[in-house]
């Protein structure tokens, strides 16, 4: 044959090769998840449920039985199944929130066929190492749900909040067990925690749109945060009058304070500004502005003075925990006084130190 005489075409087409689900060991190499714990029986989503241990080439990516596999024992499941008939537990491995078949195969691919949503399950779960952040975290998580059952969703985005929010029930713990003169479970003060100091403090942070100030953050991240600093390390800080009074500077004491509030109820995460603008007018407008700027709501006194200034206001704002004062006073002077026609130019100024004599 010549060099450059031409290639016999072949008949052959190329097929790709079908994905099969997830090889176990695989996953437990790439995690370094060799240290395991008996997680019992559970209910498990099949939708978690990803891989196989030692069936991963009987399976499509899809957990369907392959066409050139045995469909005996696929077609028995299905009969009892669609009979009704209760089947014992599978078994899975865990690694984080992926779950892999060791037995019980046939019986998630019937399951998933039929559009079940969950199944019960033996559950063991390999822990994954410390080798990176995310799974330092997972740890940390796994850690303090096992010691406190709380298996809610607390989800946190920084290693080490989970060992601050243990110390707090921890803390918890000692305040009801002083009050009982008994030595309550652990497991117990972590729930009272969850339901009358977490879930409280959180639904403020909620309410107050806070979240929209920390992309990538959580609730439970803004929880821990503020909780710390107020309640742990004297670094309390006022969010208004009436959150003060909610918001205490103990954890114990804001327990007490939100134990008789419905959620509804609950105060805005707010503070308040006082601030003074000098306002500048044009010539015989006085009247006439005085009229405007004293009609704002948030406006409590208004001054006409002689001088390099020819108006004084006093104002009450309000701003949530993420704004600074500079911004909230910009925008609403820019958009409430300066407007007015007549204004000329404005100054602000917020007071330091202030005592004030009551009437």
């Amino acid at each position: 044959m010549s060099k450059n005489a031409p290639r016999e075409k072949s008949n052959k087409t190329s097929t790709p090769k079908t994905r099969t689900v997830r090889r176990f060991r695989d996953e437990q190499k790439k995690e370094g998840a060799y240290e395991y714990k008996d997680r019992g029986q559970q209910t498990v989503k099949l939708s978690n449920i990803v891989g196989s241990v030692n069936r991963y080439l009987d399976f499509d990516s899809k957990f369907r039985l392959k066409k050139d596999r045995p469909q005996e024992r696929l077609q028995v499941i299905r009969a009892i199944m669609m009979r009704g008939k209760p089947l014992p537990p599978v078994d899975l491995y865990k690694i984080k929130d992926s779950y892999f078949v060791l037995d019980g195969n046939h019986r998630i691919a019937v399951a998933k066929e039929r559009g079940f949503k969950e199944i019960n399950a033996r559950v063991v779960e390999f822990l994954p190492s410390r080798g990176t952040a995310e799974n330092i975290l997972y740890r940390d998580k796994t850690e303090f749900e096992d010691k406190t059952g709380l298996r809610q969703s607390i989800e946190l985005t920084e290693p080490g909040q989970y060992r601050n929010l243990l110390r707090q029930i921890t803390q918890h713990r000692k305040f009801l067990s002083d009050q009982a003169e008994s030595d309550l479970p652990l497991k117990e003060a972590a729930e009272d925690w969850y339901k009358t100091i977490y879930r409280p403090l959180t639904a403020i942070v909620e309410k107050a749109g806070l979240l929209d100030s920390f992309p990538g953050r959580t609730a439970s991240d803004l929880y821990a945060y503020i909780s710390v600093h107020q309640w742990e390390r004297d670094h309390s800080r006022s969010f208004g009058s009436k959150i003060d009074r909610s918001i205490t500077r103990s954890m114990e004491e804001f327990r007490q304070n939100m134990k008789d509030t419905k959620e509804k109820d609950y105060p805005e995460m707010l503070r308040e500004i006082t601030v003074f603008v000098l306002i500048n007018i044009t010539a015989k407008k006085e009247t006439q502005i005085l009229e405007r700027v004293f009609a704002l709501e948030e406006v409590k006194e208004v001054h006409s003075v002689h001088g390099s200034i020819d108006v004084i206001a006093k104002l009450v704002l309000t701003r949530d925990l993420v704004s600074s004062d500079a911004e909230v006073i910009s925008r609403y002077v820019q958009k409430n006084i300066r407007h007015i026609p007549g204004v000329l130019s404005t100054q602000t100024l917020i007071p330091g130190i202030s005592k004030i004599k009551e009437s």
